[in-house]
């Protein structure tokens, strides 16, 4: 018999069949169609014990009869045309995550179904939208406009809800004979445990509903029949929902308005010390404060800090906020007096006990962090950047200058061996300038350049170093940031003794005369 109070419950299941597919469009649309006509099938690939599978594919390559499982090989001899990108699972949980996110806005109750899957429990919330029919088409249209393919399917339990969407072609007019219709793979087991089902002839959800319980576990065991107990609605599962953390809120109010600042001054700090007490009982660091001031009249004042660096030190965050008081253009007048005072936390991470180094770095760490606190606060949060490295090994594109007080200081780079110079310049040029190279072979080393309008003899060289061009942009293209040609990189010095790090923009077999560029200078 179905539990009642599951059948109260209504649940929404979203399926991506081609997330890794959609997922690459929608980040990186030229990737995907980069030296490749835009109907050409797409796919994923894995190595499994030494020979690389297909472990996802696109609308297009399924329809040509290219699946998951296959070997690249095979999958090549049927297609010749298929192009096939690196599996990157965690990129697909990443974008599921976000989507999932998205999904917070028609119910609170959200949870992700790895590694394609969203379940959302819409009971007593469809009714907002027009019914369930509707918020399915509204969810719909949401998705493609974020470049996303779903399939969707509502059902009285998440596992069925679930089932519908991956297994079931057409919105079920019946919900229980639609389940029972379904194949045995949608009770999610393994693949030895579907297959020994099919071969003793239980093909849907039906014929493993008609035998006894006890016979289903004895020969396929109690997973099976948990399976099938929690896909009929005879066994409650709740879902996992995403959890929103809730800001942490302290407030003080007044009996009458308080104007004196050393009174307002003397609150904010009790403030600050039961934030401090809450942050610790929950190991967590506020990287967001804001500081609230509810005037008499109605008006109220608003101050917001960032840090670097996760903290729970009450002394530290005054004086981020009397940094803060101090570069407003229009000073803080409490007028008549404020009636209330809240601070809110609403970004917290984790923080543990940090052990300090002997020789130090630790503290120099913490020090940096909040001289970056202070400068960020006083002249903006866009003001004071860092160099952040960034995942691409094109030198020029290889880091980022983004607000120092958003992301923290980067891992330092290995030191070169003793006595060896760096493999790389500090000092680059942006953009490259060019130069004029004598080679005595193709594609060899240079052996003279002109840079400036000064002739330089090159008494020694390293290299090349060789960067493959971005096989997802197009090529063509005279200058380096335009085109997709193979760069040789040098370490030269001239008989004067200064050396440079200059590149070859392309080799002779990809076009006829490579143009040679200066990218930066060694001290």
């Amino acid at each position: 018999m179905t539990n009642a109070n599951s059948m109260r419950r209504r649940y929404l299941a979203i399926w991506l069949p081609f997330l890794s597919a959609d997922r690459l469009r929608a980040q990186d649309p030229e990737r995907r169609t980069a030296g490749s006509p835009p109907e050409a099938p797409l796919a994923f690939a894995v190595r499994v014990k030494g020979a690389l599978r297909l472990a996802a594919v696109d609308a297009q390559a399924r329809r040509l009869g290219i699946v998951p499982g296959l070997t690249l090989a095979d999958a090549r001899a049927r297609q010749p045309d298929l192009v096939v990108a690196d599996m990157d699972e965690d990129a697909d949980r990443h974008w599921l995550d976000s989507l999932a996110q998205h999904c917070l806005v028609w119910t609170p109750l959200v949870a992700v179904v790895p590694p394609d899957g969203i379940t959302l429990d819409i009971a007593g919330v469809e009714h907002l939208f027009g019914g369930e029919a509707a918020l399915a088409e509204q969810i719909e249209e949401c998705f493609s406009k974020m470049g996303a393919m779903i399939r969707f399917a509502t059902a009285a339990t998440p596992e069925a809800a679930q089932a519908l969407a991956r297994h079931s072609f057409f919105p079920p007019e019946d919900e229980r004979q639609a389940i029972h219709a379904l194949p045995v793979a949608a009770l999610g087991l393994d693949d030895t445990a579907a297959l020994a089902l099919r071969r003793a002839g239980l093909k849907t959800i039906g014929d493993v509903a008609a035998r006894p319980a006890a016979a289903i576990a004895a020969r396929f065991g109690a997973q099976a029949v948990t399976a099938l107990r929690r896909l009929m609605g005879e066994e409650r599962a709740p879902i996992e929902p995403l959890t929103n953390p809730v800001p942490l809120h302290f407030e003080r109010r007044f009996a009458e308005p308080v104007g004196h600042k050393e009174s307002i001054a003397a609150c904010f700090a009790e403030l600050l010390r039961e934030a401090a007490i809450a942050l610790a009982e929950r190991d967590l660091g506020g990287r967001g404060f804001v500081l609230t001031l509810f005037r008499s009249d109605g008006e109220r004042h608003r101050l917001e800090i960032e840090t670097g660096l996760p903290t729970r030190d009450p002394a530290l965050v005054l004086r981020l906020f009397d940094e803060r008081i101090a570069a407003l253009a229009d000073p803080l007048d409490p007028g008549f007096g404020y009636d209330s005072i809240t601070l809110l936390v609403p970004l917290a991470e984790p923080l543990t006990a940090n052990q300090l180094g002997f020789d130090g770095e630790g503290k120099a760490e913490t020090e940096l962090a909040e001289l970056v606190n202070r400068l960020s606060v006083r002249m903006g949060a866009d003001s004071l950047r860092r160099l952040v490295p960034r995942d691409n090994y094109i030198p020029e594109q290889a880091q980022l200058a983004l607000p120092a007080i958003h992301h923290p200081a980067p891992v330092r780079w290995p030191a070169p061996p003793e006595g060896e110079p760096p493999l790389r310049p500090l000092f680059l040029f942006d953009p490259p300038q060019p130069v004029e190279v004598i080679a005595e072979v193709p594609d060899g080393p240079p052996h003279r350049f002109r840079w400036r309008r000064k002739l330089h003899e090159v008494r020694l060289y390293e290299g090349p170093e060789r960067i493959a061009a971005e096989w997802w942009r197009r090529k063509g293209g005279e200058h380096p940031g335009q085109g997709g040609l193979t760069r040789d990189y040098y370490r030269v010095e001239d008989v004067r003794g200064r050396r440079y790090w200059i590149f070859r923009h392309g080799l002779y077999g990809e076009k006829p005369d490579p143009r040679w560029y200066m990218h930066g200078l060694f001290a």
